[in-house]
């Protein structure tokens, strides 16, 4: 479908079962997935692949919505746990015409390796798959990634989804406070000649130190409450395939 499929795996020191509730149960999985605003299971008959509905509120005053039809595999023989998803929308401003995903649960110790692998195809032709190139798949890797750490905070320390965004909101200011003012520091050359004598050696050490300032604003490790995307693993270590169970689903358009 697309260029390249987007994979995202993180480790949480979680039990499985707990694991498998906050991301299949639609009114837990929306609270931590960024790429969501609302997820509603829709009615279905007995033995029949669940049908979903997806919103993403894209501006104030814009929200996207589609569909989908997902199954899960809570019992393996090896002990692991699959869900996998088909999902298409109608809007004709949703980049994503159509597209498939899984996740995997893979018991490891003392937590679960959660993973996801998905693509999708994007849509307004060239300029559709241009924007997808440069802005809207790098943004969508970020928010898969962004979100199972928040997800991660929530089963490993109790950080509930809406204070992690919080967190990392509080301190995205302070580094953006950081940076506006070590940025209008190193202009202020007029205001050196007040320290008379020292002025030569202010000089010399204020844009340095805040040249570190600015260098630890943008690439400080984030706080331990803090979601980040760095903190999961954007490819994977060996060759991975889709699980059989999502060629089973057929496309929800």
């Amino acid at each position: 479908m697309g260029l390249k499929g987007l994979y995202i795996e993180t480790r949480i020191r979680a039990d499985l079962d707990e694991l498998w509730a906050r991301t299949q149960e639609p009114s837990q999985h929306q609270r931590w997935d960024l790429r969501f605003t609302e997820i509603d299971y829709l009615p279905r008959g007995e033995g029949e692949p669940q049908r979903i509905r997806y919103a993403t509120r894209v501006l104030p005053f814009l929200t996207v919505a589609g569909t989908g039809v997902s199954a899960g595999e809570r019992e393996r023989s090896d002990g692991t746990r699959t869900s996998a998803l088909r999902f298409a929308s109608p809007h004709p401003l949703s980049l994503l015409a159509e597209g498939s995903g899984y996740w995997r649960y893979v018991p490891d110790g003392d937590g679960v390796r959660f993973l996801t692998g998905y693509d999708y195809r994007p849509r307004w032709g060239a300029i559709g798959a241009l924007a997808d190139r440069l802005v809207f798949r790098p943004l969508m890797g970020w928010a898969t990634a962004w979100s199972f750490d928040r997800l991660r905070l929530w089963l490993e320390r109790g950080i509930t989804p809406e204070r992690a965004l919080l967190n990392w909101l509080a301190e995205l200011t302070v580094r953006a406070l950081v940076i506006a003012f070590a940025c209008t520091g190193l202009g202020l050359d007029s205001a050196l000649r007040l320290l008379g004598p020292f002025a030569a050696s202010a000089a010399y050490l204020c844009p340095l130190l805040l040249a570190v300032a600015i260098c630890l604003a943008l690439f400080k490790a984030p706080l331990a409450h803090t979601p980040a995307a760095r903190r999961c693993l954007r490819a994977p270590a060996t060759r991975v395939r889709a699980p059989r169970l999502l060629h089973t689903l057929e496309n929800p358009r």
